[in-house]
């Protein structure tokens, strides 16, 4: 395997794991941010109310995407054992 087909494995491999984590961060952003005015505007100032609304909705995102982020991976992996395959002694 040359220096070309690793460092475009590595590339892909980034762009794998940044779409994989990318649902399951997105939602705890958007629920955090929401959380965190929620708590600005009412003064309620309960540490629960930050973890417990992330860890939920952050479930239900990896049951909602889990299967895509599973053959994703798949499909990564697939890739990459192609490549080792073709490796010339």
């Amino acid at each position: 395997m040359n220096e070309g087909v690793v460092l475009e494995l590595t590339r892909q491999g980034m762009i794998v794991a940044m779409m994989v984590s990318l649902p399951i961060l997105a939602v705890s952003l958007f629920v955090g941010l929401s959380v965190s005015i929620f708590q600005a505007v009412t003064q309620v100032q309960e540490m629960t109310l930050t973890y417990v609304p992330k860890l939920m909705l952050a479930g239900v995102a990896l049951a909602l995407s889990g299967g895509w982020m599973l053959s994703t991976l798949v499909g990564f992996m697939k890739l990459c054992f192609n490549q080792a395959s073709r490796v010339q002694m």
